[in-house]
């Protein structure tokens, strides 16, 4: 058993939320119980999520995608009254951690993602250093394209640029489709992110740079995992990653 304090120290210390200008807050988004002992693990905040970690008996949950976000209308109705409903029913803690799961050097999604995939980052690029770029072996971006399928379970979406050889390989999990012109000057020979929106297209196809695709959810699935892994090391409580099916 840990407190919720000390959980939240630890993972202030772990991820740096004061580095990164955010979209939301990072921390401890809904307080429940001040003793922990069973950590569930997800990528949202969704009720589907919040309810199995309530059939799990847990303690606190830790989210990539949290509730609360820049922009968002304030009221408490809907899905967002459901979902905070069951937290305090359960007395149930939330944190929430965002663009520092992301950029974490070791256990964030984009090093998690590029360890998959067994490339070792070289250099960090694009708004907040959040994307990552290595040298790899020559490959082509359909055998990089198979790699993600194997990896997530979901068809990516490919661009496959003008055909060259694949030296460098430039990455930002989740919807960082506005990263690819960074990533084209980057030097990148294919950029992996988890969603596409028009231009990218033809931007692959006019300079040549290889585009994939691979899904927002399924390129944010690592980064929790490996901090949880390091929580349950570090603290004394148990710890549990709980997927919800999403074909985003």
């Amino acid at each position: 058993m840990t407190d919720r304090a000390a959980l939240e120290r630890r993972l202030n210390e772990l991820l740096e939320p004061g580095r990164f200008k955010d979209y939301g807050p990072n921390g401890l988004q809904v307080e429940g119980r001040s003793e922990v002992r069973h950590l569930v693990c997800g990528v949202t905040a969704s009720l589907a999520l919040i309810d199995a970690a309530i059939a799990a008996q847990a303690d606190a949950i830790l989210v990539h995608h949290g509730l609360f976000w820049r922009g968002q209308d304030g009221r408490v109705t809907g899905w967002m009254r459901q979902r905070l409903a069951q937290l305090l029913a359960h007395d149930i803690n939330l944190f929430a951690y965002h663009l520092p799961l992301d950029a974490h050097a070791e256990l964030g999604n984009n090093a998690q993602l590029g360890r998959h995939l067994g490339w070792t980052a070289d250099r960090r690029f694009g708004e907040q250093d959040l994307g990552f770029t290595a040298a790899v072996e020559p490959t082509t971006a359909e055998a990089v394209a198979a790699q993600l399928r194997a990896l997530t379970g979901r068809e990516p979406t490919l661009v496959a640029g003008d055909g060259r050889p694949l030296r460098r390989t430039a990455w930002c999990s989740g919807g960082a489709q506005g990263y690819f012109e960074a990533a084209i000057a980057a030097g990148a020979d294919v950029f992996i992110t988890g969603e596409i929106s028009e231009p990218q297209a033809h931007y692959a196809r006019e300079t040549g740079v290889a585009f994939i695709a691979a899904g927002h959810h399924a390129t944010e699935r690592y980064g929790v995992q490996a901090v949880g892994e390091a929580l349950a090391g570090a603290l004394d409580l148990t710890v549990e990653f709980i997927d919800i099916a999403n074909p985003a």
